[in-house]
């Protein structure tokens, strides 16, 4: 019954990993006397990357970021925790402000959503949607998920 527990537990967490995430509010960008910093990821920064700071993301996080007065869009990948000033949900690097074409104001109303990627091959959850079915043993209880 352990094994089981963990496994669902596992699933869940994974799920929950791979579930959409939406946010709107204001974004900035990094002072350019930040470069070649360490980032909390323990990546050095750049202004010339797509990067991007928030409080909670995993690192590593792919989101599109959109300016909600020019409807222009990017993709930025989350490797710092920030930003720290009430109301902002976002810090992104130089290069995306310039896209985003908010440079010049400095701060601009954004939506925020993961970016949907495709689960890795080799990932538990993956080897679970491609199977037929999988049954699990124990203590002579058979469980199907299908």
């Amino acid at each position: 019954m352990r094994g089981l527990v963990v496994l669902l537990l596992l699933l869940v967490s994974l799920w929950c990993q791979a579930q959409a995430f939406y946010q709107t509010g204001k974004a900035s960008y990094y002072a350019s006397h930040f470069e070649g910093k360490l980032t909390a990821s323990g990546e050095v920064f750049s202004n010339s990357a797509m990067t991007a700071a928030h409080r909670t993301l995993p690192f590593g996080t792919q989101l599109v970021v959109t300016n909600l007065e020019n409807q222009k869009s990017v993709v930025v990948t989350i490797n710092d925790r920030g930003p720290f000033i009430k109301g902002r949900i976002i810090d992104v690097s130089e290069r995306a402000a310039r896209q985003l074409d908010f440079y010049r104001q400095g701060i601009a109303n954004v939506s925020i959503e993961s970016l949907h990627q495709p689960l890795p091959p080799d990932s538990l959850l993956q080897k679970v949607y491609h199977q037929p079915r999988l049954i699990l043993h124990k203590m002579g209880h058979e469980f199907m998920l299908h």
